[in-house]
């Protein structure tokens, strides 16, 4: 039985990859509906080159942070509509789910959800959300939450972007007093969107797919060529997506990597980009 091919599922690739709707349902039937199939038709017939890893989502909500002296906690709330997100109770339940995360560090959002709520021990943390949808009149959910343990060696800079739809961590090892220089690169990692620190850290399923996508758009060249030519494609794929590899957004000059290495000479510490994160609202 044939894959339906939906409007929706045209509009999600066009979404991810600018392609037109026309080519999209054709590589769509080609790949009876696989998504990142059709993303890989696309991008090896060389219409497609920058990919999104979601498409748009309906879900609305808000990013919120909370920190002490121990941890730092990470937590997305969503709702319905973004008018229920500008609402001053939406807005405090965040900012109550976020100090909670940060003080009880749950293993797992579900071990959170199921914990007392600090400030009234009779509801659960789940049944206080409850509360507030009756309250709101939207469902309203905890999406997911992170924590990060602090320690004398390592600084946080965090940053958040458009009200608290995109935020970023930044955790640089070497030092504890590197929370400038954090948050630079946190600003620079809401813009650029990398998905790795740096290339030893690409999957090897992830750098053989790539490999495979180069392939599929190399035609009649000698083997030789064609390695070089391959070189340069993953050589530029790093760049764009490896953190440590990306041109700093705030000077064309310098890498990331070689912002942190001019750091380190300057302050004598070995310091190095450790982890980030970058969350959006409603990102898969």
């Amino acid at each position: 039985m044939a894959t339906e091919i939906t409007p929706q599922m045209i509009k999600e690739l066009r979404e991810r990859t600018g392609v037109g709707i026309g080519k999209c349902k054709e590589a769509l039937n080609e790949a009876k509906g696989d998504m990142e199939e059709a993303i890989s038709i696309l991008r090896k017939a060389g219409m497609a080159s920058a990919v999104k890893k979601e498409g748009r989502t309906a879900n609305e909500g808000m990013i919120g942070i909370a920190k002490n002296d121990q941890t730092l906690a990470i937590v997305e709330v969503n709702a319905e509509t973004d008018f229920v997100v500008s609402n001053e109770r939406f807005q405090e339940f965040l900012k109550n789910i976020a100090e909670e995360v940060v003080a009880t560090k749950p293993a797992t959002l579900e071990a959170f959800l199921g914990q007392k709520y600090s400030k009234d021990n009779a509801l659960t943390i789940d049944e206080y959300r409850a509360t507030i949808v009756q309250t709101i009149g939207e469902n309203i959910q905890i999406r997911r939450l992170k924590t990060f343990e602090k320690n004398a060696n390592h600084s946080f800079g965090v940053y958040s972007h458009f009200g608290g739809k995109i935020v970023t961590i930044v955790e640089i090892d070497g030092s504890n007093v590197e929370e400038v220089l954090a948050k630079d690169i946190a600003m620079h990692v809401a813009a650029a969107a990398p998905e790795y620190v740096a290339p030893e850290e690409v999957p090897p399923n992830v750098l053989e797919h790539e490999k495979e996508i180069a392939k599929g758009q190399i035609q009649g060249k000698p083997d030789h060529i064609i390695e070089k030519i391959i070189e340069g494609k993953i050589t530029k794929f790093y760049d764009n997506v490896c953190l440590n590899r990306q041109i700093y957004i705030k000077d064309d000059t310098l890498k990331i990597g070689e912002l942190v290495e001019k750091r380190a000479k300057e302050t004598g510490k070995p310091l190095k980009v450790a982890s980030f994160v970058r969350w959006a609202v409603g990102q898969s």
